[in-house]
């Protein structure tokens, strides 16, 4: 750790002179021997490292989202090019360039801080030390050494020997007490950090490897922080952990206020959206306008949360508008409060007899205007015959069946509407067999 500290040496004389900026400050308050003024101090730090990877931490939020996105597409290009790992790498830096995704950005927060979390780690291995770093000279290399954080000093470290914890005046026991909880806490708030961004802002109808990768980092980050942090000065633990929980509130506040498309922090802002939206009528905050714009631009390509949150505009009776806003629909209004403009009535279906009544009456009305007579009797007494007639013919087909397969009587002439040719027997002559050629006449 010592050798890689080195290699960052010369940022710590900007690294120091910003500690001690803010130890002048909180040495007025709370006094400049004080672990608050040394241990405020390293925490300042860390706020103004964090404010200044803004920029960093957004352009990481929306690498994260893309990668998301894009992972069926380089699920099927990996399925595509399952044997040609060139062509493979070719079509995925393709992929990457066509959306402008740069897999390296969800690392930038992390790696831009290194160089400073180095330069803090030499620092402070140096105020252990007893040697003077950047513009830490005599009077304030001492006043740091007596800075105690609940019994611990801020270069101590948990596997310091008790020799070099009494050097410090201090004891073994309040050092590793401190450090070790400082450790759990480290580790619980990466844990968490990672934990809320899986849970709460990740597209859950997309299941892919990349979610898979993501809760499997979940479990393994807070497992080396806990390793590694027994090496770690107390000074040093104060940095990680309030870089720790910094991000967990910035990411907090992202998720609440821009959460992904898909996941359950978006469900839960579009209710508190569409709860606004019906309590004020309607959208405030330019933020929220664009992002009701957007999902009104993406029309049936919404998820089930914007589905939800546009049904329940409808319901309320609103209506969105391409740029963002909402208007008060009357139509919508009045079939919701059952005024003027009813709901559209299904006509009811009715039965093959009512329509032949209904069409009866027609005809009778319209005779009965001609003078004519009327056709009702015609067409009721048309309807009753041609169900007698079929009962009859189906009769006649059944006693007809029952002769020939009694085989001693002929079989029934049935009745032919259309007058059926009949020999002199009586008979129905049926289709005569052509005979042979070889056979004789």
């Amino acid at each position: 750790m010592d050798t890689i500290a080195s290699l960052f040496s010369f940022i710590t004389w900007p690294v120091s002179w910003v500690i001690v900026q803010f130890h002048k400050v909180y040495g007025a308050v709370f006094g400049p021997d004080t672990g608050w003024a040394w241990g405020l101090s390293i925490v300042s730090l860390v706020v103004l490292i964090r404010i200044c990877l803004i920029p960093l931490f957004v352009k990481q939020i929306k690498s994260t989202r893309n990668m998301q996105a894009l992972q069926p597409k380089m699920k099927a290009i990996q399925e595509r090019y399952k044997s040609d790992k060139q062509r493979q790498s070719e079509e995925m830096m393709k992929l990457y360039k066509e959306t402008g995704t740069n897999p390296l950005s969800s690392c930038l927060p992390i790696l831009a801080q290194s160089p400073f979390f180095f330069a803090l780690y030499h620092v402070l291995s140096s105020i252990a030390s007893g040697k003077e770093i950047g513009v830490i000279d005599g009077p304030l290399l001492a006043s740091a050494r007596q800075a105690h954080i609940f019994g611990a000093p801020l270069a101590s470290k948990f596997t310091d020997s008790a020799a070099e914890v009494a050097a410090l005046d201090a004891s073994l026991t309040s050092v590793r007490i401190v450090t070790a909880i400082m450790i759990v806490m480290m580790s619980a708030s990466q844990f968490f950090t990672q934990r809320q961004l899986m849970m709460k802002n990740v597209d859950l109808s997309v299941k892919t490897p990349y979610m898979q990768q993501q809760k499997m980092l979940m479990y393994i980050f807070p497992v080396i922080f806990a390793v590694m942090g027994i090496n770690f000065p107390v000074g040093v633990l104060v940095y990680w952990l309030t870089t720790n929980v910094w991000t967990m509130g910035q990411q907090m506040y992202v998720i609440n206020q821009n959460p992904t498309p898909g996941s359950k922090a978006q469900d839960s802002y579009l209710q508190r959206l569409l709860k606004s939206v019906t309590t004020h009528g309607e959208v405030r905050g330019r933020r929220r306008k664009n992002i009701v714009k957007v999902i009104v631009a993406k029309g049936g390509d919404r998820n089930e949360n914007e589905r939800r949150f546009f049904a329940g505009l409808t319901k309320a009776g609103f209506a969105a508008q391409a740029d963002g806003t909402v208007i008060k629909s009357d139509t919508i209004q009045a079939e919701a409060e059952g005024g003027a403009t009813a709901k559209r009535q299904q006509p009811k279906r009715q039965t093959k007899a009512q329509r032949q009544a209904a069409a009866a009456q027609q005809v009778a009305a319209k005779d009965a205007e001609e003078g004519s007579e009327p056709a009702a009797e015609q067409t009721t007494t048309s309807l009753e015959k041609k169900p007698q007639d079929s009962a009859k013919a189906d009769a006649e087909t059944k006693d007809e069946a029952k002769d020939q397969a009694q085989g001693d009587k002929p079989a029934r002439p049935r009745a032919n509407s259309g007058g059926s040719r009949q020999g002199k027997s009586g008979q129905r002559k049926g289709q005569q067999r052509p005979k042979h050629p070889s056979s004789k006449k």
